[in-house]
């Protein structure tokens, strides 16, 4: 997406600011674009993707260990996942614009008590109902209220180095994704620890982790006290639509990976520390999630590099079909979490690119991520379904997964032609 010139951008805000607030156009300052403040708070998003993204990514871990102890179907368990990462992106329309509004802080700190509590509730959980509305409702909740605020914000810091700082802290989900399955790992299954415990330290790295956060997170620009919830004039651009439609597809099938690789993995090549393979799989994903943004940016442009990024991620999965080996499952985790890694960083970053007037960023943001949020809610229920259709087998899932990818990046073209034509060697 081509960069629009300062000069514009600073003029956008103005004329935004004077219409809704009243202010004289010297007090909406520019983007810092760098600095001790503005890296900070790439640090401080960096924790919010760590506990938000990174648990999400982690949830495989207990979809092979609710599908064990439970007795529920796979297509059950996995509603706790998707009703979890449909909440993390669905509340997003309602605390993006809260935090335009001047409400971050309550969004932040209300989310961080949910989170905390929703862990230490399941950890009582015995009973399916008691794990979906702890786990799933009560800390997708939390993560709702904090990932859209907290993107939103350290996004206004930036403007030239917002993709690079958008994958430095969509770096968090990968390390988050390592942490989190490791430390299930860990303790799960230790006579003296066991899955009460376990939830409650999981609970308690989530509070210390987001303590710095809680001190030091600040928005960059002033509240924005008059706007819609919702700005259906976005509906009527033609990029925006389209990139919408493109994310929402890529992430119906981006996901299959991160909840069944585990069980996949146990039950297809029985593969005894199947485990191993989701930290793998999320340890490669920090080059996914950081490469690709520096690159995009002096090379070629995100939407381009976001493009063959989703085609190399449904080539994956597509051959994921011929794996049959542990060899092979392991050489296909890294590839693959490097391609799907990048896919979860990028989108995020062209999210907050959907205006050029950065105090609509959390508006804009929410309004993209929720419409997103029904794609996550909805695919390891359909991927599961699919799985038992087909008596335990994985190719219906594969193939619905890929194909879902491929139509997505259709989509992300359509949107890209739409911003610059034909024009094949435009960076965008």
């Amino acid at each position: 997406m081509v960069q629009p010139k300062t000069t514009m951008l600073q003029s956008d805000i103005e004329s935004h600011c004077n219409k809704d607030q009243g202010l004289e156009p010297a007090k909406l300052p520019t983007p810092p674009d760098g600095g001790t403040k503005a890296w900070v708070h790439v640090f401080f998003c960096h924790m919010v993707f760590f506990n938000t993204w990174g648990v999400t990514n982690s949830y495989g871990v207990f979809q092979q260990y609710y599908t064990q102890t439970l007795g529920h179907p796979p297509s059950d368990i996995g509603w706790i996942g998707g009703v979890q990462m449909f909440l993390l992106f669905g509340v997003g329309v309602f605390s993006g614009r809260a935090s335009d509004a001047g409400y971050f802080r309550h969004c932040f700190v209300t989310g961080v008590i949910l989170q905390v509590l929703g862990m230490c509730l399941t950890s009582l959980g015995t009973r399916y109902y008691q794990i979906f509305l702890s786990q799933a409702v009560c800390v997708g909740l939390g993560n709702g209220l904090l990932f859209t605020p907290g993107l939103s914000v350290m996004s206004s810091y930036f403007q030239k180095n917002r993709v690079v700082a958008v994958g430095l802290s969509a770096a968090g989900a990968a390390t988050g994704g390592m942490v989190y399955p490791a430390t299930v790992n860990a303790l799960l299954y230790h006579s003296s620890v066991g899955y009460p415990w376990t939830m409650r330290i999981l609970g308690l790295i989530m509070l210390v982790t987001h303590i710095p956060s809680i001190v030091g997170y600040r928005p960059y620009l002033p509240p924005r006290s008059v706007g819609p919830l919702v700005e259906w004039q976005a509906f009527r651009e033609k990029p925006f639509v389209f990139f919408v439609a493109s994310m929402f597809f890529n992430f119906w099938g981006l996901y299959m990976a991160f909840f069944y690789l585990g069980i996949f993995a146990r039950e297809t090549i029985h593969l005894a520390d199947s485990l191993n393979l989701l930290i793998v799989l999320n340890g490669v994903g920090v080059i996914g999630r950081t490469v690709p943004n520096f690159l995009s940016e002096r090379t070629i442009g995100i939407m381009n590099i976001t493009v063959i990024i989703s085609l190399t991620s449904a080539v994956c999965i597509y051959c994921w079909a011929a794996v049959h080996t542990s060899t092979g499952i392991y050489v296909w985790a890294v590839i693959y979490g490097i391609a799907g890694g990048g896919a979860q960083a990028l989108f995020p970053a062209m999210a907050t690119r959907q205006t050029s007037e950065l105090d609509k960023v959390g508006t804009r943001t929410g309004m993209v991520l929720s419409i997103v949020s029904l794609a996550c809610l909805t695919a390891a229920p359909i991927q599961g379904a699919l799985i038992e259709r087909d008596g335990g087998k994985y190719l219906g899932a594969q193939l619905f997964s890929a194909s879902s990818i491929i139509l997505g990046a259709g989509f992300l073209l359509l949107s890209r032609w739409s911003r610059v034509g034909m024009k094949f060697k435009a960076k965008i």
